[in-house]
C-alpha cells in the first residue's frame, strides 16, 4: 500500500478518474468486401468524474451501454473518441509496457462469474496468478495473503484446490471479487457484482467493498440494475439511456428529486420495503431504439410522455440545474 500512498501524494491535484466525451462505436460491416455501412453507438459522449475514495453508481436499462463504459475506461476496449484520465494520465495513450505496470491499479468485477473464470485453473491460481506476476507481496507471504483475501470474501482456505464448476453462482462471484481485490487496486469497475448473490450475502459483499474503500481510499464505478443497492453504496449517480448520460448528481439529489422523465420512470419501478406505501408507477411504452440508428433530437423522445416538438429534432444540451445536478432535457433549458 506504500506505492498507492505515494501515487496519491504525487498526483493529489488530479481527480482519480475524469472521463470526457467518451465514445465507443462498433462498426457494422456488410457485403462481400465487408465494408463499414454504419456504427453501433454503444457509448456516445459520456462525461463524468470520480474522486478518490468515492463511488459512482451507473444505472439504466439493459443494453444502454453501462458495461461498455466500464470496459472502455479500463482499456479492455479501445475508445473511439474522448478522454479517459486516471490521475491526469490518459491510459489509452500508454504503451503496452506502461499499461502492464499500471494494470493492477485498475480492476473489474464482471457480471457473469462463470464465463470470467478459467475452468482449468483451481481457485488458488485464479486469485493468485496475477499476485505472483505483479509481485504484490513477497513469496514468503503469498500463502497467508491469499488466505486473508479469500476469507475476507467469504471463502475458506480449503477452497484453494477446487475448480469453478464445484462452486455455486454466488461463490463464483466471490472468487471474482477476491481476484480483483488481491491486486490492491485504486479503482474497480463493479459490473453487477452482487446480482448472483442472495440478499444476506449481498449485504456482506457491499459492506466489504465499503470497508475496503474507507481503508484504502478505493474508487468504484458501480454498475447495477438494483437501485436500492446503488442508493446504499453510491456517492454520485449517473443515469444512462441509449449510450448517453441523461442525468447525473449526488445520491440525494437523484433519489429525492429526479428531474429527467427517464430517471423518474426508473425510480417509480423500484420496490419499496413498506407495504403501506403506494408509489405511482410510470410506465414506459415501446422498447429502446437501436443504438445503430438512434432517433433524431432527444434519444428518449419516442418513449417520453413529456415530449415536445423541439425534442423530435433538436438534441438537448446538458444543464446544471443546481450545484452538481446535471440533466439533459429540454424541460429545463
Amino acid at each position: 500500500m506504500e506505492e498507492k500512498s505515494h501515487e496519491t501524494d504525487v498526483q493529489k491535484n488530479y481527480p482519480m478518474l475524469m472521463v470526457t466525451d467518451l465514445k465507443q462505436y462498433f462498426p457494422i460491416r456488410a457485403g462481400l468486401m465487408q465494408r463499414v455501412v454504419g456504427n453501433v453507438k454503444a457509448v456516445d459522449g459520456v462525461s463524468f468524474t470520480i474522486n478518490q475514495g468515492k463511488t459512482m453508481g451507473l444505472v439504466g436499462e439493459s443494453g444502454c451501454g453501462k458495461t461498455t463504459v466500464g470496459k472502455t475506461i479500463l482499456r479492455l476496449n479501445e475508445k473511439t473518441d474522448g478522454e479517459v484520465l486516471f490521475f491526469g494520465v490518459d491510459i489509452h495513450k500508454l504503451s503496452h509496457k506502461e499499461m502492464r505496470l499500471v494494470r493492477p491499479r485498475y480492476q473489474m468485477i464482471f457480471q457473469d462469474p462463470f464465463s470470467s473464470l478459467s475452468p482449468r485453473l483451481p481457485v488458488s491460481e485464479i486469485i493468485g496468478e496475477a499476485v505472483k506476476e505483479h509481485h504484490i507481496v513477497p513469496d514468503n507471504e503469498y500463502n497467508d495473503y491469499l488466505d486473508s483475501i479469500m476469507k475476507s470474501c467469504g471463502l475458506e482456505p480449503y477452497h484453494k484446490d477446487r475448480y469453478p464448476h464445484e462452486f455455486s453462482g454466488g461463490q463464483r462471484q466471490r472468487i471474482c471479487i477476491a481476484r480483483a481485490l488481491a491486486l490492491n487496486p485504486s479503482f474497480i469497475v463493479c459490473d453487477e457484482p452482487v446480482s448472483a448473490l442472495d440478499v444476506s450475502i449481498q449485504a456482506q459483499i457491499i459492506n466489504l467493498l465499503k470497508d475496503l474503500q474507507e481503508k484504502y481510499k478505493l474508487a468504484y464505478l458501480f454498475i447495477s440494475h438494483d437501485l436500492s443497492v446503488v442508493e446504499h453504496i453510491s456517492d454520485e449517480v449517473g443515469v444512462m439511456y441509449l449510450g448517453s448520460l441523461v442525468e447525473t448528481g449526488s445520491k440525494a439529489s437523484i433519489f429525492k428529486k429526479p428531474l429527467h422523465p427517464y430517471t423518474q420512470a426508473l425510480l417509480s419501478a423500484a420496490p419499496v420495503p413498506d407495504p403501506t406505501f403506494e408509489r405511482k408507477r410510470i410506465i414506459l411504452e415501446g422498447s429502446i431504439p437501436s443504438p445503430a440508428n438512434p432517433p433524431a433530437g432527444c434519444k428518449f423522445h419516442t418513449r417520453c410522455k413529456e415530449c415536445m416538438e423541439i425534442c423530435k429534432t433538436v438534441a438537448p444540451q446538458a444543464r446544471e440545474v443546481e450545484p452538481g445536478h446535471v440533466v439533459t432535457c429540454h424541460l429545463y433549458n
